[in-house]
């Protein structure tokens, strides 16, 4: 993502503010991309509908769309100096409408707003976003209700140690994104990589095994994997993180030391039996988060909603 054409804004109908549509005009400014503010509808009482006549249906249907392409006229009325393109259309699952759409009209950025949890004063994270993070394979940017400030800070998390060759590819898009935006944004970068603590069960089998010791070869070693990868992308040392810790803890307890506004961070995108199983450790992150998180994918991703 080191330019930016074409934003694809998620509006969502079930709110007033529009948070993604707010960024996405804000980085349009910053980098000269064309919107197309993207609505998904779907009326269930459609499905009651079935004793009526082809024609009926399909004048039922058109009605909805047409009331909510005036709705959202009526939204992007409100931003006379942008031009913004809109596109409604009729799909009973958002997410497979979303990924159609960037898959076929090649989007460089889907951006969509989040949901704040009033009680928690945390973000809640929608099946679709969950969807979109999963199977999505441009970039999906997931924000809250908040302005990106001057001199802000942006997280980019890194597995610095991977030996992955996929993993290592990840590690230097998610730099190299996150710089790009830094550069929009007028902020600051920081990375951030987790090590894991000395394993328990390891000390109390093997007697002689010194935990502290084996502990400060991990840490040297994470240390130093990570500050190569920052200078590779020219980043000092000092904007570096390394802490012992699991992902899902250490990755928030920068972002919110540091007040980032937003984490940048890597998923495989795994689905099925083996997400179900195994887990992802990206997708823990995120949900622990509680500011803007942009979502990428490896290069060469493929989509399982691709079409053959």
């Amino acid at each position: 993502m080191n330019t930016l054409k074409r934003i694809l804004a998620v509006i969502d109908p079930t709110v007033d503010s529009q948070h993604g549509l707010s960024r996405s005009i804000d980085l349009a400014k910053k980098s000269g991309a064309v919107i197309t503010a993207f609505m998904s509808i779907y009326d269930f009482s459609y499905e009651m509908t079935t004793m009526l006549s082809g024609d009926e249906r399909e004048a039922m249907r058109n009605a909805v769309v047409k009331d909510r392409q005036a709705w959202l006229d009526e939204i992007l009325a409100q931003y006379p100096d942008i031009k913004i393109q809109s596109k409604v259309v009729w799909h009973n699952r958002s997410y497979e409408a979303i990924i159609d759409t960037v898959i076929s009209e090649q989007f460089d950025i889907v951006i969509k707003g989040t949901h704040k949890h009033d009680t928690l004063k945390s973000v809640i994270f929608t099946p679709t976003d969950w969807h979109l993070i999963r199977k999505c394979p441009a970039p999906v940017l997931l924000v809250k209700e908040h302005a990106w400030p001057e001199n802000g800070n942006i997280l980019a998390a890194v597995n610095a140690i991977s030996e992955n060759e996929q993993h290592l590819a990840l590690n230097n898009r998610i730099i190299k994104d996150a710089q790009f935006l830094c550069e929009l944004a007028n902020a600051k970068l920081s990375l951030v990589n987790a090590y894991p603590a000395t394993p328990v069960n390891i000390a109390i089998e093997i007697p002689e095994f010194n935990p502290s010791v084996y502990n400060e070869s991990v840490k040297k070693h994470h240390i130093e994997s990570t500050h190569a990868l920052a200078s590779k992308h020219n980043i000092s040392h000092q904007a570096c993180a390394i802490e012992e810790g699991l992902p899902e803890d250490v990755i928030p307890d920068v972002a919110a030391r540091l007040n980032s506004e937003l984490v940048v961070i890597g998923t495989v995108g795994r689905t099925g039996l083996s997400a179900a199983l195994v887990g992802n450790t990206a997708e823990h992150v995120i949900d622990s988060l509680d500011c803007d998180v942009l979502a990428l994918k490896p290069d060469g991703y493929v989509s399982p909603l691709t079409k053959n």
